[in-house]
C-alpha cells in the first residue's frame, strides 16, 4: 500500500498490481477495501503480505481517511488482518510497522494484540525525511490463546 497522496499514474499502477496479485501462484499479497458497513462508503484500504513465506511470516498494513480516525475502523481492520493471516494463510508470525509519532496507529496495533518489539532508527525515507519505525508483532500461539475468530475478510480469489 502506498501512503498518499498519490498521483493518478501511481494509483493506476497500484490498482494494476493489486489485480495482478490475485492471480499470483502462490498468492502472497492480499489487498482489501475498508468500507462503512451501513453505507458502503469507501474509507480506506488494508492488506497483508507473506513477506517471507519460508518462515511463515507476514506483514499487515492499513490506511484510513482521516475523517474516520478514532472510530474503531483501524482496530477492526488490523484484527481482521491478523485473523486472516493466521486462520487462512497459516502464518506463524505477523508484524506491522508504524511511525512513532502516529499515536493512533500505535494504539491500534496494541489493541489488535500485537506486542511492541522495538524501534528501528531512521530506516524509512518519506517525503525527503528519514523517519524511525516502530515494529509490532504477534505470534500464532498468542493469537490462538485470545480466542480470535476469522471475520470480515474474503478475497475474491
Amino acid at each position: 500500500m502506498h501512503w498518499g497522496p498519490n498521483t493518478e499514474p501511481d494509483t493506476q499502477a497500484f490498482v494494476r498490481r493489486a489485480i495482478a496479485d490475485q492471480s499470483s501462484k502462490p498468492r502472497t499479497r492480499y489487498e482489501f477495501a475498508i468500507t462503512v458497513k451501513a453505507s458502503g462508503e469507501l474509507i480506506g484500504g488494508c492488506g497483508i503480505e507473506a513477506t517471507r513465506p519460508e518462515r511463515k511470516e507476514g506483514v499487515i498494513f492499513y490506511s484510513l481517511n482521516k475523517a474516520h480516525w478514532g472510530k474503531g475502523y483501524g482496530t477492526e481492520s488490523a484484527r481482521a488482518l491478523v485473523d486472516f493471516g493466521f486462520a487462512r494463510l497459516a502464518l506463524h508470525r505477523i508484524f506491522a510497522l508504524c511511525d512513532p509519532s502516529n499515536i493512533g496507529s500505535n494504539h491500534v496495533l496494541n489493541k489488535a494484540g500485537m506486542t511492541l518489539e522495538g524501534r528501528q532508527r531512521e530506516d524509512f525515507l518519506m517525503r525527503g525525511k528519514w523517519r524511525d519505525t516502530m515494529v509490532y508483532a504477534i505470534l500464532e500461539r498468542e493469537w490462538s490463546s485470545t480466542g480470535q475468530l476469522l471475520g470480515g475478510l474474503s478475497p475474491s480469489n
